[in-house]
């Protein structure tokens, strides 16, 4: 603590005050110190002076120096210092002083009991304020660090996305898709379910083609995904919401395209939503421009869905 560390002035005032009242003789003062575990250097010359003139061995002066010197040595005497306070703020025979010493000895011991207290309450506030404070920071440094994390992951797929729309090989791009947008909704902390097939039993083969899955809030979003470069008609749209249905309302749709949707397309998810049936749909431009503004894609996305439900608009260009 700060106040062991290094006496401040008022406690020395009271230490040199209440030494020489607790210590009847002039030898009991040497040996209070010894007990505390000053050194015989320190006391020696102090042990010859008393030898060689007592009458010039005056108490107060002589704690004076002991104390200041211990003062002065820093953590070099730390535990002395510590172990004086504590035989002190202990005393409680008052009866081995003088009779007349005996009150304001008293009295002085409850002051430097009173003044530790004080200190170290003060230094534990500030100790505890101080590593709060510390928490604090590394909290705030955490939080920057993972935000900072989460901005590079989000511009690295931002980039990978932009990327593919000059990819020439279309098997390639789409294999590339399904994995960038399954990294974009990671990124969003979305629930993904990579691309998947269900097959059919006594060797039927692949009956069903999933190209991912997502989950929000609460629901399950069966996911296509097409760049094709002709607008997406009702013929292309029908097979997803045929998945859709015969999952008994249990899943909902979400169809992304590179190109834009047919009046009759739209119109048709529109329908479905009668018979049980959501099914959302977005371009790839779309969520481009949603990474440009910086965008939550996920309370991007649950503005989607409202409007497919609520407005019966599947395919509503959303601004977030």
């Amino acid at each position: 603590m700060d106040i062991i560390f290094h006496y401040p002035p008022e406690l020395l005032s009271l230490l040199i005050e209440v030494l020489p009242k607790l210590c009847k003789s002039k030898q009991d003062l040497l040996l209070f110190f010894q007990g505390a575990g000053v050194s015989k250097t320190v006391l020696e010359p102090y042990e010859r002076l008393l030898k060689a003139n007592k009458g010039s061995f005056n108490k107060y002066p002589v704690t004076r120096e002991i104390l200041t010197k211990l003062n002065e040595q820093g953590e070099k005497t730390l535990q002395i210092r510590r172990e004086l306070l504590k035989r002190i703020t202990e005393f409680d025979d008052f009866s081995v002083c003088w009779e007349k010493d005996q009150a304001a000895a008293r009295g002085l011991v409850a002051q430097i009991r009173d003044l530790i207290n004080v200190k170290d309450s003060f230094t534990r506030m500030r100790i505890e304020k101080d590593e709060e404070k510390r928490r604090r920071l590394a909290q705030q440094e955490s939080v920057a660090i993972a935000a900072s994390k989460k901005r590079d992951r989000r511009q690295a797929v931002k980039d990978e996305l932009c990327a593919l729309f000059g990819e020439k090989d279309a098997h390639k791009r789409g294999k590339a898709l399904e994995k960038t947008l399954n990294n974009l909704f990671s990124c969003f902390d979305i629930l993904v379910r990579e691309a998947f097939a269900i097959k059919g039993k006594c060797g039927d083969g692949v009956i069903e083609q999933i190209d991912g899955l997502i989950e929000l809030e609460g629901h399950l979003y069966l996911v296509e995904v097409k760049w094709w470069n002709t607008t997406i008609g009702v013929s292309d749209i029908a097979p997803h919401l045929v998945r859709v249905f015969n999952r008994g309302g249990q899943a909902r749709g979400l169809f992304i395209s590179y190109t834009d949707f047919t009046d009759p397309a739209i119109a048709q998810c529109r329908d479905a939503l009668s018979r049980g049936a959501v099914v959302v749909l977005s371009t790839l431009q779309e969520f481009v421009l949603c990474l440009d503004r910086e965008s939550d894609l996920k309370q991007w996305l649950k503005s989607k869905v409202n409007s497919a439900i609520v407005d019966k608009q599947p395919f509503v260009i959303v601004n977030e």
